[in-house]
């Protein structure tokens, strides 16, 4: 079979990859992006933005059941889960409509099938409508995103458990939702399937659920969860699983004090995730994996095989977020230009898009301990924050490290309303290196949320 030549080629479709060859296309050189299923990546299909567009139906929801509160007459709520997930779909086909017209417009191919390695920066791609292509690049860049880790327990395959992906098809309110794992994904949903009026139960292996924050943090997640009337058990191993998801399942499960059999309807699992580096070759083409099968990348996204990249999730020790795949793309956007950027400075934030949210840019007390990096601690309940009264939303927490010996911003951490927004501005000032007296003494709007900011900080301890 003919061998097609590419100035650049990008296994992988998802965010970073993706503005790469509309760029890379956009300066002249024949670019091929190879994608198996998801057109625009697995975020605006599958992942961050239909979780999102769920989430946020449950809030409405939420809203409507707790309106007599506002003043607003409403009887009982009623949730119709096919509705949902059209106003979800619509959303979706509306991504992938724009994105379909962006590859037109730069001039990129969009190759849909599988690729696999068969020489060095050489991919033979079986495609979806049948044949098979094989294409050569001058340049490669490998952006193979990560699918969802299913736990080894015995029965749990043969249950066949949902992942986010199936959760957010459901067309009806599962009676009991067990949730395994305490992330990110897995509250998001189980706080989402409680207010579409699910009985949830989350099953947490580690001590507590969001186990990479502080332990003030994730008891104030925990007591939210449990406040809204989601079952938490933490320290809980999963030994065994019977019946099937969908209809009836038990869950033997083993906690430090005795074992205990959870019965419910439905499994989401919601345990981590796992690298799309296997069986596509990569040994072919000269690149390195790690113990955890990720790709072996330097501070420059390059991978032990000459002029083969990495882009995203799937590079080792990465933060699994599009902005960082987005990030990935202007890395290498700018050093295929003779710029010499790297993934070593970046700030990187992080926000969980629970009821309320939870964000974080920076170090956490726990981190901060662990290097030994003295700190003072300023915190403020959400409640101070005057903006909160006006819409009951007084939940949570601010806090902001402080150096010891200057006036530095190390980290911050929010639970509260709209952390997500309140926690770009610190992040701001963070890459200004602009010293926390400056957030203390600025005229921030009144009332908004990020006006908290200034009583925060006036907290920070003197020296």
């Amino acid at each position: 079979m003919e061998t097609e030549q590419f100035d650049a080629v990008v296994l992988g479709g998802g965010n970073g990859g993706m503005y790469l060859a509309w760029h890379l296309a956009g300066t002249g050189l024949r670019t091929a992006v190879v994608e198996r299923r998801w057109i625009g990546g697995s975020c605006p299909n599958v992942n961050c933005l239909p979780s999102k567009n769920e989430i946020w139906s449950a809030k409405v929801a939420d809203l409507v059941h707790h309106a007599a509160a506002f003043g607003a007459g409403a009887d009982f709520v009623q949730v119709d889960m096919a509705k949902v997930r059209e106003r979800k779909r619509d959303m979706v086909d509306y991504m992938i409509a724009g994105t379909v017209k962006q590859y037109e417009n730069s001039g990129t191919e969009l190759i849909m099938g599988r690729g696999r390695f068969v020489a060095p920066r050489t991919i033979s791609v079986r495609l979806n409508d049948g044949g098979r292509r094989v294409l050569t690049g001058d340049r490669v860049f490998l952006n193979l995103g990560t699918h969802a880790a299913i736990p080894d327990v015995p029965g749990l395959r043969a249950a066949r458990p949902m992942t986010s992906i199936e959760a957010l098809e459901l067309d009806y309110v599962p009676p009991h939702l067990i949730v395994l794992g305490g992330g990110y994904v897995g509250l998001e949903l189980a706080q989402a399937y409680r207010r579409f009026g699910s009985r949830v139960t989350i099953i947490q292996h580690g001590p507590h659920v969001v186990g990479q924050e502080d332990d003030d943090v994730a008891l104030e997640v925990r007591r939210m969860l449990t406040d809204e009337g989601i079952d938490v058990l933490e320290c809980a191993e999963p030994v065994e699983v019977r019946g099937l998801s969908g209809d009836e399942v038990s869950i033997v499960i083993h906690t430090p004090h005795a074992q205990q059999i959870v019965e419910g309807t439905d499994i989401l699992v919601a345990t981590g995730r796992v690298p799309n580096t296997t069986g596509i070759g990569l040994n072919v083409a000269g690149v390195a994996l790690d113990s955890r099968g990720y790709l072996l990348v330097n501070e420059r996204l390059e991978t032990t095989a000459p002029d083969v990249w990495g882009i995203g999730e799937c590079c080792s020790h990465h933060p699994q977020f599009t902005h960082v795949s987005f990030d990935d793309f202007r890395i290498l956007r700018d050093n295929l230009a003779d710029g010499n950027r790297t993934t070593g400075d970046r700030l990187v934030p992080h926000c969980m898009f629970t009821d309320p949210e939870l964000a974080r840019v920076g170090m956490t007390e726990r981190e901060a301990a662990m290097r030994r990096i003295d700190v003072r601690v300023a915190r403020l309940e959400v409640a101070a924050v005057l903006r909160t009264q006006t819409t009951s939303e007084t939940r949570g927490f601010m806090k902001a490290l402080v150096a010891k010996n200057d006036d530095r911003i190390l980290g911050f951490t929010m639970f509260g309303a709209q952390a997500g927004e309140v926690t770009a501005a610190v992040q701001v000032a963070m890459m200004a290196d602009l010293p926390y007296t400056r957030l203390r003494d600025a005229v921030l709007a009144h009332p908004t949320m990020a006006e908290g900011l200034g009583a925060l900080f006036s907290n920070v301890p003197q020296v």
